[in-house]
Parts: structure tokens; sequence; C-alpha cells
């Protein structure tokens, strides 16, 4: 694929539509309590990190994320498409890989769809958007 055809102001937005998906995800209006209990973060222990870092690589995380999935879907996608791939990308890959990690790890369903269910909706989102976006 020729990446002068990739649209990197979709890619920007994508990556950053994911980013606020994140921040609204793991909060208080969402999951973070139950989040926080089934995967033994606490308070104390998330204070201990540079949230700097933190955030920073999570953000530049998602740029990788979307730009792959910007050339996965190429020049000639739409909304449907990118929906469609966002959607085959985040459950039948990202998904699916948690699950079987989660399983040997005995890790909790609830964590796993709340995980699960996180990128599901962000490669959606970010699939509609970069397909959307020409």
């Amino acid at each position: 694929m020729d990446l002068s055809q990739i649209n990197y102001l979709a890619v920007l937005v994508a990556a950053i539509a994911c980013f606020v998906i994140g921040g609204l995800w793991y909060s208080n209006l969402m999951f973070a309590k139950i989040w926080m209990k089934e995967s033994g973060m606490t308070e104390e222990k998330a204070k201990e990190s540079s949230m700097i870092k933190v955030f920073g690589i999570s953000f530049l995380l998602s740029l990788i994320i979307s730009f792959n999935l910007a050339a996965f879907l190429g020049p000639q996608s739409d909304l449907k498409l990118g929906l469609m791939a966002g959607g085959l990308a985040g459950i039948g890959w990202v998904a699916t890989s948690f699950g079987i990690n989660y399983l040997f790890e005995h890790r909790s369903f609830k964590l796993f769809l709340i995980n699960a269910g996180y990128y599901a909706v962000t490669f959606i989102v970010a699939g509609g958007i970069i397909g959307a976006w020409h």
C-alpha cells in the first residue's frame, strides 16, 4: 500500500476518539470500580505510576492502532467497510486474543467483558472514522 494515500488527519481523530472512549470506559461513569476490583488495581497502586507516561504511551499506541487500521482499510474504504473491519478486528482478533490469555491466567469473565468490550467499541469507532473520512 502507498502510505501517502492514508488520511493522517482521520488517523489522528480516530486515535483521539479511542483515547476519549478509554477515558470514559475506565472512569467512574462506567466501569472503573468493577475494573479496579477485577484487575486487582487499587487507588494507591494507580498513584504509583507516572500518569504522564501512562497516558502518553497509551495515546501513542492508539495512534499506532489507528494507523494500522487505516493501512488495512486502504484508500477505497467507506463507513460500512470501516465499521465492519473495525468490528472484525476488535472482536475477532483483539477480544478473542484477550479471551485466550484470560482463560490461562484465570481472570474473571467480568474483566474480559470490560477490556474486550473497550477494544471492540474503539476498533469499530476508529474503523468508522477512518472508513468514512475521505
